[in-house]
């Protein structure tokens, strides 16, 4: 068996776990990462993120922002559709911030980049990944790589390890409460060589479903459409895709919406979950690992970058001076955003998703909202507000 003594484990190299090691290393504090799949298909996760003001500075703070700051898209708004009728949220002018409209697959690239340029260690393809003594002060991590066993001995671990945390599952159950809500639809994500119909992001609701279009670049657009769970991608040639797109949108998209090649399809359910608490004995939960929420408010990147902004924070903290009370705040601290941004993201969805079950009164209760949004400054603000990102703390 080959072993390791580090500060701390990380589990899990997506952004937050290779953030996390980043901002551990910069402080002083010794970190490895294990991942159970291999660098190339961490790194085929290829959408766009829509990344906060807050988020972008804690990753300049990093030394990661040189190709964001260059290559990200600045977003200052969105708009509402609402059976054909489109209204733009003025995020720069209500809420005095803007977004950065970045793919999450090269934020993915500069992490790991950094990572190598300070010699962090990531251990790749980890497989049977076990925990030892969470409730000690000497917790462990064991995993199998190439036919070898190591251990990796560390002061604490951090599951970082996406919504199927394997360090989530190693919470006994009557130490953790799962909050759950199952949505009745999905999303289909079609990725195109064409320009985009927008340069910001645009909600389109219809009675038949959502539509979103999400610009990837200048030449590349990503589409969203609301579809059933199970639904079955054959039926769903590419004329017919850019059919229900035009038809989603509605008012001037078959102008504006460029049909061509489509390169990738692919169907994404929809799930809120919150894990309480966030901490278990040496094990601290974080991103994905302690929640998820509808991709419709554009939080996921965003919570995962402020629940490790939050624990470097508290561990930096503890190893300087020993203190452990912004450890013992952190599941606290951290749950307050993430129950705010799950508010929120549960809002957007009920706002422009078609429900199957809703009623003619359900759905002129949404028309509603939208004309009051439309006609509220003040209703506009607090969607601006939520939308660009409240306070990390």
């Amino acid at each position: 068996m080959i072993t390791h003594r580090v500060d701390v484990a990380i589990v899990g190299a997506g952004p937050a776990g290779l953030l996390l090691s980043q901002m551990l290393d910069m402080s002083g504090i010794t970190s490895v990462v294990v991942e159970k799949l291999g660098r190339s298909d961490v790194l085929t996760r290829n959408h766009p993120a829509m990344i906060e003001a807050a988020s972008v500075q804690a990753l300049r703070d990093a030394g990661i922002g040189e190709r964001l700051s260059r290559d990200g898209y600045p977003q200052t708004g969105f708009e509402f559709a609402f059976s054909g009728r489109r209204h733009r949220i003025d995020l720069q002018r209500l809420a005095g911030k803007r977004m950065t409209l970045y793919s999450q697959a090269d934020l993915t690239q500069d992490l790991v980049d950094a990572r190598q340029k300070r010699a962090g260690t990531v251990f790749w393809e980890a497989r049977n990944v076990q925990f030892d003594a969470l409730e000690t002060e000497t917790p462990a991590v064991g995993f199998e790589m190439r036919d070898r066993a190591y251990r990796i001995d560390a002061r604490f671990i951090v599951g970082c390890d996406g919504a199927d945390s394997a360090a989530r599952a190693a919470i006994p159950d009557d130490r953790l409460t799962l909050h759950t809500r199952d949505y009745p639809f999905a999303w289909m994500s079609v990725l195109a060589e064409v320009p985009p119909a927008c340069e910001e992001f645009v909600y389109a609701s219809h009675d038949d479903g959502l539509a979103l279009c999400a610009m990837r670049s200048p030449t590349r657009a990503r589409y969203y459409m609301q579809v059933n769970p199970n639904e079955n991608l054959d039926a769903w040639p590419d004329r017919r895709v850019w059919d229900e797109l035009v038809k989603r949108f509605g008012g001037h998209a078959d102008r504006d919406l460029v049909r061509g090649p489509i390169t990738d399809k692919s169907v994404t359910g929809f799930r809120s979950m919150v894990a309480e608490p966030m901490r278990y004995g040496s094990l601290f939960l974080a991103g994905d690992a302690a929640h998820t929420l509808p991709h419709t408010g554009a939080k996921g990147l965003n919570l995962a970058i402020s629940d490790v902004w939050i624990l470097h924070r508290a561990l930096a903290a503890y190893f300087t001076s020993g203190s452990n009370a912004l450890i013992d705040a952190y599941s606290e601290t951290c749950l307050r955003r993430i129950w705010k941004a799950e508010r929120f993201s549960w809002w957007m969805t009920w706002f422009t998703h078609a429900y199957p079950d809703f009623s003619s009164f359900d759905r002129n209760m949404q028309r509603a909202e939208f004309e009051y949004v439309i006609g509220s400054e003040a209703a506009a603000t607090a969607i601006a507000e939520n939308y660009a990102g409240l306070p990390i703390l």
